[in-house]
């Protein structure tokens, strides 16, 4: 198995996997010990429970626990519309865990969705780090007979790689938007991936771990834009854009860890060599912090998101066209066009924050030919 023991011995030592069950609110009385045999599974009544769930404290064996957690999945598809009969879901898979299990419980459920699936991986161009993740992803769809198409970010978006941006900005005092530049050109990635093998609709594998940091975030950068569209499971689509959803958006990290485990999923387990700067990780710490005190606040926060609601005043502008790709935008260029703007002119800063109000500016109108530097997809 290429994934490490790292989450799960993490796991272990807070009493949610393993021969030691404790909740998370009470560490100090471990159970399943010689003394106080493993409780029996409240599911099935039969098996010896094997963790207890984080989120309820239900103490189930490996095979409850994953019906249980594919379950939830369906409920989550089903009562939110994501992925109507009939849909070509194209599902990213970067072969971490999170894309590992998600494609797992889709591939498990698709015969009663009536869904069929796609797996498109992102090539960065991260040297000795996205090769490794790649090989997991076309083991996973050797085994799982999927059909995997691997789009790259040289090929996009004019020979930019995600190694070559890191050397862009590296003088630029900007290294720790390493995250936002790879972000909004995965995305665009993705969707082009996703229209090269016929999707009609995305799924990503962001767990409420993921979400609930992203609203943090966007609370401690003063965003209400990024608040007033973070609720829902998702995006419709709008502009031409294809719809997206996260069908794992209710799963805890941790239970999206025990169910690889107990399914033997192989996946990639190693951290983006961008990562430790990026802005998230302050964030996810802060998190970690929270749930000590308040283990309910990962989904709070995620269902705070559903509810938030903004005055008139801070209610964004609906969406348009970008000037130069036509790719939905609520400014003149779209967030992908303004980062390879600023990166071909040699000043990152410029793409980023307030510096891109440059950009704007200078932006061309409507009917104006794109840039030949700039090779982007069209949609």
């Amino acid at each position: 198995m290429s994934h490490t023991t790292d989450s799960l011995t993490r796991l272990q030592s807070r009493g949610l996997l393993g021969s030691k069950f404790s909740r998370e609110a009470d560490l100090s009385c471990p159970l399943g010990t010689p003394a106080m045999p493993a409780p029996t599974c409240a599911s099935c009544h039969a098996a010896r429970a094997a963790l207890r769930r984080p989120r309820s404290g239900q103490a189930l064996c490996g095979t409850c626990f994953c019906a249980a957690f594919e379950a939830e999945v369906l409920h989550t598809v089903l009562a939110g519309r994501l992925l109507p009969p009939g849909a070509v879901v194209a599902v990213g898979a970067s072969g971490g865990k999170d894309s590992t299990v998600l494609a797992h419980v889709l591939r498990e459920l698709a015969p009663r969705l009536g869904v069929s699936l796609r797996l498109v991986a992102v090539d960065e161009g991260i040297g000795g780090y996205r090769d490794a993740a790649l090989a997991a992803v076309q083991r996973q769809a050797a085994r799982w007979e999927l059909p995997l198409t691997i789009v790259a970010y040289a090929d996009l978006f004019g020979g930019w790689t995600m190694d070559a941006v890191a050397r862009s900005t590296a003088g630029s005092g900007r290294s720790r938007a390493c995250c936002t530049f790879c972000g909004v050109l995965r995305r665009r990635a993705l969707e082009e991936g996703a229209r090269l093998v016929g999707a009609t609709h995305i799924v990503t594998g962001h767990n409420a771990d993921d979400m609930a940091e992203t609203v943090l975030m966007n609370f401690l950068r003063g965003d209400t834009g990024r608040l007033a569209r973070g609720g829902g499971l998702g995006s419709p689509g709008e502009g031409g854009a294809l719809p997206r959803c996260r069908p794992l958006q209710f799963a805890s990290q941790k239970e999206v860890v025990l169910y690889a485990h107990f399914r033997r999923l192989d996946y990639f387990s190693e951290e983006c060599v961008y990562a430790p700067e990026a802005f998230r990780g302050y964030a996810r710490d802060l998190l970690k912090r929270l749930e000590v005190v308040r283990p309910s606040v990962v989904l709070d926060l995620v269902h705070s998101a559903e509810h938030l609601a903004l005055a008139p005043t801070a209610q964004t502008a609906p969406p348009g066209a970008c000037t130069r790709c036509g790719a939905l935008a609520s400014r003149p260029l779209c967030q992908a066009c303004a980062l390879l703007d600023g990166l071909d002119r040699g000043r990152p800063r410029l793409a980023i924050g307030k510096g891109r109000r440059g950009l704007d500016e200078e932006a061309p109108r409507a009917g104006a030919q794109p840039r030949p530097s700039a090779v982007l997809p069209t949609f």
